[in-house]
């Protein structure tokens, strides 16, 4: 249950980014100056942990996304739904990990 409540909250996480980042886009054509201002509060620290944030979800919802298809389509899916969110949460821990670490070294350098 709680693979498929952060499984949606992840979407909606998503969602939302996608969402801001076409308004944020879209600001370009209505005046140039306004756009640079959002871009350049983008480059703030505070942004960069949400950055962190959004592979999080994107990682994560990939990953489980994944199993609930082969859950769904793969006729020992629901055998194997337990042992294939242990690999997912596995892969994902490793890969999520390696990659925070090396943006949070990427934010450091760049804040200070």
């Amino acid at each position: 249950m709680w693979s498929w409540v952060l499984h949606r909250i992840t979407g909606v996480s998503i969602f939302f980014f996608l969402f801001v980042h076409v308004l944020d886009t879209a600001v370009i054509r209505v005046n140039p100056d306004t756009y640079t201002d959002i871009i350049s509060t983008y480059k703030t620290p505070l942004i960069g942990l949400m950055e962190i944030g959004l592979v999080f979800c994107v990682l994560y919802h990939a990953l489980n996304g994944v199993r609930i298809i082969l859950v769904d389509f793969w006729g020992k899916g629901p055998k194997y739904q337990r042992q294939m969110l242990w690999a997912i949460l596995t892969v994902f821990a490793i890969v999520f990990i390696a990659s925070a670490v090396r943006m949070l070294q990427i934010l450091i350098t760049h804040a200070f």
